[in-house]
């Protein structure tokens, strides 16, 4: 695993970082006000902390306008690399379950005749 990958699944292994990228994938853009509503578990400092995290790991964009912050998920950054690598791993899983798993046409020819009987 590469060190993009790393960074990713060390910030989604938070529960409040998932929920802030959940609320980011289902609205969009949104300020750290906005996403503290969508979020009651916690506070402003705990998510704005949750936000540095996703940020400097590359899941998150921050942009500045003003006095503001705004946060957006980085579709092109380390969470990107980490699907791919799950992705990669679930391929692997179901190829090794189709070579392992016997096909009914490659059953004996006597097993075929068997039925209820």
């Amino acid at each position: 695993m590469e060190a993009n990958e790393n960074l990713a699944f060390d910030a989604l292994s938070d529960r409040i970082r998932r929920r802030i990228l959940n609320v980011l994938g289902e609205e969009g853009e949104l300020s750290v006000g906005e996403i503290v509503a969508h979020i009651d578990a916690v506070g402003r400092t705990t998510v704005s902390s949750h936000l540095r995290v996703l940020r400097t790991s590359g899941v998150v964009i921050e942009r500045k306008s003003g006095r503001n912050r705004y946060y957006s998920l980085d579709r092109e950054g380390t969470a990107r690399d980490a699907f791919t690598y799950l992705q990669s791993l679930l391929h692997a899983g179901l190829d090794a379950v189709e070579t392992s798993t016997p096909r009914a046409s490659d059953a004996e020819p006597e097993d075929r005749g068997r039925g209820a009987g």
